[in-house]
């Protein structure tokens, strides 16, 4: 689309609420923008004489965008509401190049009781819990189930779920972990007034803290140094739970703090959750980005992120400073949670106080942000062609013998291995494009709940590289990819540290480097990850499924009724719960018999 075209488009935008998409030359979307009115939103950003080009008094960040516009398209809703929610969800799934994607969108858990039990415990849960006497304490970005588990470490209360309902004394009445309320031992008005003393703790971070310290002296004076042991651990992972402490308001208020600092290349937004005039936890999230940031949509998208999964919201929203949009986000929350909220900056007096020190907090988090890696990053960007610094990787790989046990596998990489974020599937496909092809439609099928990495390294060659690229086009994501593949030596792959020459596939085309060229090892290692977690996966699998065949071997099944089995079934759980009748048309009547028979 050619400056003329687009400045058409752009005069016959609609004076409606809706989101607007901005394109490059290749169709590469470059940004995601919600409008109160587009017509006049997608104008301000343009001057029309003597020619089209970025309005004056825009950000660095946003007249580059701009330079590399080329066309755009947009989409008409009924409310602002409904073009903030939109907004959200495209950036997630789409990972347009200039806007900002906050990946930290999970739900945090909470700690609760139900006082309407006679004899109530203390459980975790991160969804709303229905009842008229719930009590919720946190959220806890971290330490949670530390937490929980130190209270029932401290006080004897019924440890576990089931124990009141099974109407008598168990192993924890005897070692004197529970009052043994299921026989009486105890009165509800004296567990009471443990709950309340645990209550008290799980907001008092400081006096909890001083309890698990004289608990694990204890351990330790009586040689239980193992308990000793876990109770540091525990005692250490509570108090990293949140980046501040020692702070306690006169009054018993409830606020959620939110502070964003804004740094050249990073930034930082941080969220501190202060229950009852007492700090419970905190969470941060760093952004990175090599073309500036926009403060107005850091705070939308960070807030927007964190209520978007909480269970509740609070009247009381404080914010270090304003920003562009505060209205509708208050409104999109009222909204979500039907109550009335107040997004504030406060000016004067001790929350002003709380809110510069979350700022101090963030800045201080920035400070002590890894940059080691983000050197070798930018020569990846140049050397690759890459539409953005890959802060976010993943890689993938996919393993089968002989088309059976095939398994596929997805690692992630920001900064280090974030191995609690592996994911392996169970694929159906039976040679290996195919295997990919399942691979990846099924990872980018979740991008609107898992939104996309920077970079995809994927475990090929120039086959398996155009077939990603044609995936992520259909779902019309922003992503760079790149396949790495093995070196062969006498027909063997080549993973030789330091060593293996690998090809490196690009949109571009292929690139050779010195085998003892950094940005080839850190690809190669991206992609050994990935091996490396297929692997062993593919092993348990096998592993399973040899001894499966084992079991049937043993009750009389032959391989050619096992072949014809698994060839029907597909899985060794379809055999499993196929009826006596099924197996019957497949193996005949005897086989079947035998296979209903194995226990």
């Amino acid at each position: 689309m050619d400056q003329n075209s687009l400045q058409e488009r752009i005069k016959k935008l609609p004076d409606s609420p809706g989101v607007y998409q901005y394109f490059d030359r290749d169709g590469k979307l470059l940004y995601v923008g919600k409008a109160k009115s587009l017509k006049k939103r997608v104008k301000s950003y343009f001057r029309y004489t003597p020619k089209l080009s970025p309005a004056p008094n825009l950000s660095p960040r946003i007249h580059k965008m701009l330079l590399e516009t080329a066309s755009l398209s947009y989409i008409v809703v009924d409310s602002e509401h409904d073009a903030l929610i939109l907004e959200n969800s495209l950036i997630k799934q789409l990972n347009p190049k200039y806007n900002i994607l906050l990946r930290d969108d999970k739900t945090y858990p909470y700690i609760y009781i139900d006082l309407s039990e006679d004899f109530p415990r203390f459980k975790i849960t991160r969804k709303v819990v229905k009842g008229k006497k719930i009590r919720y304490f946190g959220p806890f970005s971290t330490a949670a189930r530390e937490i929980l588990d130190s209270i029932y470490e401290l006080f004897p209360l019924v440890q576990r779920e089931g124990d009141i309902k099974k109407k008598s004394l168990c192993l924890f009445y005897q070692i004197k972990r529970c009052l043994g309320p299921c026989e009486g031992k105890v009165s509800k008005e004296v567990y009471k007034e443990l709950v309340d003393e645990a209550m008290e703790l799980l907001y008092n971070k400081k006096s909890l803290l001083a309890k698990l310290q004289e608990k694990m002296e204890e351990y330790a004076s009586t040689l239980r140094f193992e308990d000793a042991a876990r109770i540091r651990d525990a005692i250490e992972k509570i108090k990293s739970s949140s980046a501040v402490s020692n702070i306690d308001l006169a009054k018993l208020e409830d606020y959620d703090i939110f502070a964003i600092y804004i740094g050249e290349k990073e930034a930082c937004g941080i969220r501190i959750f202060i229950r009852d005039g007492r700090v419970v936890s905190s969470t941060h999230s760093v952004f990175k980005s090599q073309s500036g940031f926009d403060k107005a949509e850091l705070y939308r998208r960070f807030l927007l992120s964190y209520y978007q999964n909480e269970l509740v919201v609070l009247k009381d929203i404080l914010l270090y400073e304003a920003f562009e949009d505060m209205e509708s986000i208050e409104r999109f929350l009222e909204k979500k949670f039907k109550r009335k909220v107040n997004l504030t900056v406060p000016k004067i007096g001790q929350k002003r106080r709380l809110t510069e020190l979350a700022y101090q907090n963030a800045k201080e988090l920035i400070k002590k942000e890894k940059k080691g890696s983000d050197e070798i990053l930018t020569k990846l960007q140049k050397l690759l062609n890459l539409s953005k610094t890959p802060y976010v990787i993943e890689g993938y790989d996919n393993s089968h013998l002989g088309g059976e046990a095939t398994v596929g596998a997805v690692i992630k990489w920001d900064g280090t291995f974030i191995k609690k974020e592996y994911k392996h599937y169970n694929l159906e496909a039976k040679d290996e494009y195919a295997q990919m092809r399942e691979l990846l439609s099924r990872r980018v099928e979740k991008f609107s709940t898992n939104p996309p990495p920077d970079l995809m390294v994927i475990d090929g060659g120039e086959t398996l590289l155009k077939l990603a690229i044609q995936i992520v086009k259909e779902k019309g994501a922003n992503v760079d990819i790149v396949a790495v593949a093995k070196e062969k030596i006498d027909h063997k792959a080549n993973r030789s540290k330091g060593k293996a020459r690998d090809i490196i596939y690009t949109k571009d085309g292929a690139l050779r480097l010195s085998s003892s060229d950094e940005r080839l090892h850190f690809l190669q290692n991206i992609r050994d990850e990935a091996h490396r977690f297929v692997i062993n996966y593919h092993k348990k699998v096998k592993l399973r499924r040899d001894q499966k065949i084992s079991l049937l071997k043993t009750k009389g099944v032959g391989e050619g009724s096992i072949k014809k089995l698994l060839q029907y079934f597909e899985t060794f759980s379809n055999i499993q719960k196929a009826s006596y009748e099924e197996l019957k048309r497949v193996v005949g009547a005897n086989i079947a018999l035998k296979i209903k028979n194995i226990k």
